[in-house]
């Protein structure tokens, strides 16, 4: 499903990409300043408040244990789906399977005639 998109959130991580770019470039602990200069340059204004609380967060910890950190969380959440937790629990793999695989011929089958149909209009993308 598609996630609503979280403004608040999105503001918060240019903090933090600001922060690893800073971190790439071989400033091992970025200042507020270095933060405040890399997003201005590409024309960001800057919310004090937000940016305190990704630096009170970040300052002072090494950013590859905290990289490492978040790899572990990741490592735990399921990322199979709903459709193969389903057939792992139930024992039926192999009807599950099959209709995957007819589901993903038809898939095949509409892709091919939707190409088909681009022919018939006389000109393509490429063209």
């Amino acid at each position: 499903s598609i996630r609503p998109r979280v403004v608040g959130e999105d503001i918060e991580m240019r903090y933090v990409a600001a922060y690893l770019l800073a971190t790439l470039g071989g400033n091992d602990n970025p200042s507020r300043d270095d933060i405040v200069k890399i997003l201005s340059s590409v024309g960001i204004d800057i919310d004090d408040d937000r940016l305190d609380k990704v630096m009170s967060e970040l300052q002072g910890k090494d950013i590859n244990e905290i990289m490492e950190e978040g790899r572990s969380k990741l490592a735990s959440v399921p990322s199979g789906g709903v459709a193969s937790a389903t057939v792992a629990a139930s024992g039926g793999g192999d009807t599950e399977a099959k209709e995957t695989g007819k589901e993903e011929k038809k898939e095949e089958t509409k892709q091919e005639e939707s190409e088909e149909s681009d022919d018939d209009m006389g000109f393509g993308l490429f063209d």
